[in-house]
């Protein structure tokens, strides 16, 4: 990778800093995050090393090169995937190189960011390839001792011989070590013998980040390679003419061309690149046979209403269940479009050449992008490279390949290296969204309270199934019905953060509030007396752990003082419950309300977790952190409306993100077990909105049902 200093966020910061006529104070942040230190690859001695595996290499100086296959977006993998190594391993932590593996399919499997699967996936390969270079560190140590395999053991990056007092480090043996055959058997350590699992690492690119170096896909840059820029058409219109002589004829720029309906700029700078783009004169024209893509809330009620709904699940006699009710409970919830808004907007370096394609940038899915790359321009895959870079935040967005595609037909077309690099706007008109749905919820209750029968039905925009029909409480109700229906529109919809989930949990778990308000009982209690009868007379098939979400439930209750806990003025805290479980982990969340000057202000959400073994608590507090921030933020604030096939917001001065005042005090914890890690860069974002909303009901008597909670008449009306 080639870059140049001015190009840099260091040199930003610099010339910032010059101009500014500030004084700027150093000071040392990584020394307060966590006593274990990293080399990283610029402080590392360039010694050729030994590899052992697919993942690690060490070198005769003791330096231990870890490769870290899958995408970094920001969930911390790129120190996870080492951290697991490097455990069985027995290295030294202070003695690890980490670099990024680019795309390779023969040394490496599922090479993605998504679905919270790629700790799950790797957890037991990723052990098996430290723990086999470890054996054969072992295996040349004794041979050279003349000593029993079994009288060696290993301790940060050192094999011990006790008996005799002699130790070898793993540079001394590497030589050695690689002419041993490869064991296909080897001894995984015992959870309890964990000396770096479950510790507190910092995350290996921190010094980068804050110092500036180019490891995102804007940094990237190539001497001689363009830049290009596209205007793309609103959703359901298509190209009708277009005028590009005054944009041509603009300094710097090198070319105007079309495809698939989209013009892009090339040129020689960003900012050249930017100016011919709004000098275009582009007619579009609606296409035929594509609807509306504004009056969304008719298409809800038609659907919601609709006799063609797909039936998910079907538990006993619903009907004679509704029709012998002492009580029925009926509510809808309803979200909006989002846009994923990372930080970083899509960007791609394509360099098209007669022998092959060179990628290089920020992707979810190196693969996808492979192989759509190679079926665009009709080569086999294998010509294709893909270098990862880190990623400014996906949430979803970057698992799909439109933008790398959109850098190849550029660079194809001009015949030159060309980084693509999408606006501000373009992220949020020509983005894929996350669907919009509206869910409508019944509940039939007998005499005592208990809830004998449950309906959902789910109504969405792009999202097929837009529920989760094997999820609690199916299983713990005699009677239910979950159906969903789906209406397709030219409007991109994807995976967004904890896709479905990310609102089905909020309607869920409010609604089971609603449920439990009605039957007179404590939300937490009324919880736990459907999970006990799920385990005692389970109705149809569970497909959750039962225990698993009753001790996340009980650590919540606990570390959140539920119901026992008083404000200054000696009144009860207002509070909210909800749990949720998705992408394999279980969590439960509280969060506490307060009502300031006529306003209901969150203050606070405790978050219990059941992942499995945390990796790294430093990355694993944050995660979750991060998730309810995200949650609560987008419950909160987040919505994108369209006009005529356009997005009505086109930057962060109108869509609405949480801001740093508003963030509440999160409080994590985890549930302590030795269950081989689940996912967790999406499983505590889910139940953040239900916490909210329950808690703001606690406080103002106000039901939320719709996002953003902003927008809404019963937020606007608390006094």
């Amino acid at each position: 990778m080639q870059t140049i200093e001015h190009s840099s966020r260091r040199g930003f910061l610099k010339i910032a800093a010059a101009t500014g006529g500030g004084l700027i104070l150093g000071f040392n942040w990584f020394e307060s995050e966590a006593a274990t230190t990293t080399l990283t690859a610029d402080s590392a001695i360039a010694v050729p090393g030994t590899d052992f595996n697919s993942y690690l290499s060490i070198n005769p100086q003791g330096i231990i090169t870890i490769l870290s296959p899958n995408p970094e977006v920001g969930q911390g993998i790129k120190t996870a995937f080492p951290i697991i190594v490097a455990e069985e391993l027995d290295a030294d932590w202070t003695k690890v190189v980490v670099e990024q593996a680019p795309l390779d399919t023969k040394k490496f499997e599922r090479q993605v960011a998504g679905g919270s699967g790629s700790i799950p996936h790797s957890w037991e390969r990723l052990r098996k390839a430290g723990a086999t270079a470890r054996q054969m560190l072992i295996g040349a140590a004794a041979k050279r001792w003349s000593v029993p395999v079994a009288e060696c053991t290993t301790d940060k990056g050192f094999v011990l011989h006790s008996v005799s007092n002699r130790k070898l480090s793993y540079g001394d043996l590497v030589t050695e070590a690689a002419q041993l055959p490869v064991p296909t058997d080897v001894k995984l350590k015992a959870i309890k013998d964990f000396k770096l699992i479950g510790t507190t690492v910092k995350n290996v690119d921190n010094a980068k980040i804050i110092t500036g170096k180019p490891l995102f896909g804007l940094d990237f840059y190539r001497e001689g390679m363009l830049f290009a820029m596209l205007q793309r058409p609103a959703f359901g219109y298509k190209l009708k003419s277009l005028n590009a002589e005054a944009a041509k004829a603009m300094p710097g720029i090198v070319n105007v061309v079309t495809f698939d309906n989209n013009v892009a700029v090339v040129g020689k700078s960003t900012w050249q690149v930017k100016k011919a783009k709004d000098a275009l004169k582009i007619e579009w024209e609606k296409a035929d046979a594509l609807e509306s893509t504004t009056d969304h809330n008719r298409l809800f009620r038609e659907l919601l209403d609709s006799s063609g709904a797909t039936i998910r699940r079907k538990d006993g006699d619903v009907d004679t269940a509704f029709k012998n009710a002492a009580k029925v409970v009926k509510a809808e919830y309803q979200c909006p479009f989002l846009s994923h808004a990372p930080m970083e907007p899509m960007n791609f370096f394509a360099h098209v050449r007669p022998d092959g394609v060179e990628l290089v940038g920020p992707t979810q899915t190196p693969e996808l992008a492979r192989n759509e790359t190679a079926k665009l321009l009709g080569i086999t895959p294998d010509k294709v490279s893909v270098q990862l870079t880190r990623m400014g935040g996906g949430f979803g967005r970057r698992l799909k390949a439109d933008y790398v595609v959109e850098a190849v037909q550029v660079s194809k077309l001009v015949n030159a290296p060309v980084k693509l690099i999408w606006t501000r706007e373009d992220d949020m008109t020509g983005g894929s969204y996350r669907p919009a749905v509206r869910y409508r919820f019944e509940a039939a209750l007998d005499a005592q309270g208990n809830m004998i029968g449950y309906k959902l039905r789910g109504a969405s925009i792009n999202a097929g199934n837009a529920t989760r029909e094997d999820n609690f409480p199916a299983g713990a109700v005699d009677n239910l019905l979950i159906d969903s229906v789906d209406h397709k529109s030219p409007i991109t919809t994807g995976p967004w953060r904890a896709p479905i989930t990310n609102f089905l949990a909020f309607a869920e778990q409010s609604f089971i509030d609603e449920v439990a308000q009605a039957a007179g009982k404590d939300p937490v209690q009324f919880r736990l007396e459907l999970l006990n009868k799920a385990k005692q007379k389970p109705v149809g098939a569970i497909k959750y752990d039962i225990d698993r979400m009753k001790g996340v439930i009980d650590l919540a209750v606990e570390k959140s003082g539920w119901g026992k806990r008083k404000g200054a003025d000696g009144k009860p805290v207002a509070q909210g419950f909800s749990v949720y479980f998705s992408h394999r982990s279980y969590v439960a969340q509280v969060g506490e309300v307060v009502v300031q000057k006529g306003k209901p202000v969150l203050q606070k959400v405790y978050s219990a977790a059941d992942c499995g073994v945390v990796i790294n608590q430093s990355g694993a507090q944050q995660q979750v952190r991060g998730c309810v921030v995200d949650g609560i933020g987008h419950a909160m604030y987040g919505n994108l409306t369209f006009k005529d096939g356009m997005t009505q917001q086109k930057n962060f001065n109108e869509y609405r993100l949480i801001r740093l005042n508003e963030i509440p005090e999160v409080e994590v914890h985890f549930v302590q077990n030795e269950i081989d890690p689940t996912g967790l860069g999406e499983p505590s974002l889910p139940p953040a909105g239900g916490a909210v909303a329950n808690a703001i009901f606690k406080a103002t008597g106000k039901r939320l049902r719709s996002q953003p909670f902003v927008e809404q008449e019963e937020f606007k009306g608390v006094s």
